[in-house]
């Protein structure tokens, strides 16, 4: 995602922004990161040079956002919004510039060129993260997709990305846990994604504990797991699990027809109990480089403005 300041004749890009969560997630959704951390660097100068051409083109005149996405190497324009998105204020923050101030009075017949922006390099990282009310909608299935959620947004920043999660996660209203068991379900198309995931969590001390086929495919691939029932296979199952305490994380992207009763199941009672809990694979690797940086207390506090200093 970019956001940009135009006059229609110039453009300049303040932000590119990484989402945590990938395309088919509504971005109101999405966590995302400031600067990104696995944007390659000839992409992001791509999506900055179609972020300029696309505001000239289309002449506008004050705020722009747009969405891209990346698949083999190619990126791919999603959307364009000739208006100001919910991350200007996150993205004002985080890069030390007034955007809808600069906007405003470009709206009102100023120049770009008046305003003498340059780029800067940013030692700090800026995460934004959903604030979701599912707490508030006890039928509501919490798995994201295209349909936005969310009802506001967190920011956490730090000098590493790590802390800068856990942080946002903290002000989202999860409190990640730094010991214990993660519970692990996901969809087939999900299977091979979920190695190195789980892999991380083995590495920083976490039980590991999964439905059959999640834990047939663990197990084949030498990482430690206990396996637990679905819902639909009787007691003592995994919800049983969460509301005894057993689980300190859930991992859960099920879907299809028995899959997503039994992932509906797994995910209210997320909620119900307290557990901090993710719907994506990207979601859960962020989560578990938070819970390191928490581990090793890799992190500080510190005013926004000795962040500019």
């Amino acid at each position: 995602e970019a956001d940009a300041i135009s006059d229609g004749k110039d453009a300049f890009v303040p932000a590119i922004m990484e989402h945590i969560e990938y395309a088919g997630v509504h971005s109101g959704d999405s966590a995302c990161v400031i600067p990104p951390v696995d944007i390659p660097k000839h992409h992001r100068e791509t999506i900055e040079d179609y972020t300029k051409r696309i505001a000239i083109e289309l002449n506008v005149v004050g705020l722009m956002n747009i969405q891209y996405a990346i698949h083999e190497d190619v990126v791919y324009i999603l959307e364009a919004n000739p208006r100001a998105s919910r991350t200007v204020p996150l993205v004002s923050k985080i890069c030390n510039i007034s955007m809808a101030n600069i906007a405003t009075h470009i709206m009102l017949g100023k120049k770009l060129p008046e305003f003498r922006l340059k780029p800067v390099e940013i030692n700090h990282f800026g995460v934004k993260e959903a604030v979701l009310p599912f707490n508030m909608f006890p039928e509501v299935d919490p798995l994201l997709g295209p349909e936005m959620k969310s009802t506001g947004e967190v920011m956490g920043i730090d000098l590493q990305f790590g802390p800068a999660y856990a942080k946002a996660q903290l002000g989202a209203g999860q409190r990640l846990p730094t010991s214990g068991t993660v519970f692990i379900s996901v969809k087939d198309n999900d299977k091979f994604g979920v190695l190195p995931v789980a892999a991380q969590f083995n590495a920083i001390g976490f039980k590991i504990m999964a439905t059959q086929g999640t834990a047939c495919l663990l197990t084949a691939n030498n990482i430690p797991n206990e396996i637990v029932k679905k819902v639909s296979m009787g007691r003592p199952h995994v919800v049983d699990a969460i509301k005894n305490g057993e689980v300190q994380l859930v991992i859960n992207t099920g879907s299809g027809e028995t899959p997503r009763q039994d992932g509906y199941m797994i995910r209210r009672a997320a909620i119900k109990f307290g557990i901090p809990y993710t719907t994506t694979l990207a979601g859960a690797s962020a989560i578990c480089r938070g819970i390191a940086a928490l581990k090793e207390c890799r992190y500080q506090v510190q005013a926004l403005q000795d962040y500019h200093r």
